[in-house]
């Protein structure tokens, strides 16, 4: 079930933010794409293991996965920026610090990955 878009209107520039809908929407297909071949990856992975394979290549593929979802976190994460937080940010208020906040959090996890 998708929200609701909720269109928030700036009076004094007449500039639209939508605050419900996710700014990645249109690259979806490629993130999905991107995921699905991680998935893929994984459970090769999981195959290496149960096959013994020597520790070195396993090592290689997992760094692989890694860097892909890495790449995936990256594009979301340059999406929410100029999407979420620019159009909040734009707004200004509690709301804009509280996207400001969240991206810098989200940017947090991923360096301590």
């Amino acid at each position: 079930m998708s929200a609701t878009p909720h269109i928030t209107v700036d009076s004094a520039t007449a500039i639209e933010t939508d605050t419900t809908t996710p700014g990645y929407l249109t690259r979806q297909a490629d993130y999905q794409r991107r995921l699905r071949r991680v998935e893929g990856q994984v459970r090769g992975i999981t195959r290496m293991v149960d096959q013994e394979a020597y520790c070195i290549d396993i090592l290689t593929q997992i760094s692989a996965a890694t860097k892909a979802l890495e790449a995936v976190a990256l594009g979301l994460l340059d999406e929410h920026l100029r999407h979420c937080v620019a159009g909040a940010a734009h707004l200004g208020g509690p709301a804009a610090e509280a996207k400001v906040s969240e991206a810098s959090d989200a940017i947090a996890r991923l360096v301590r990955s």
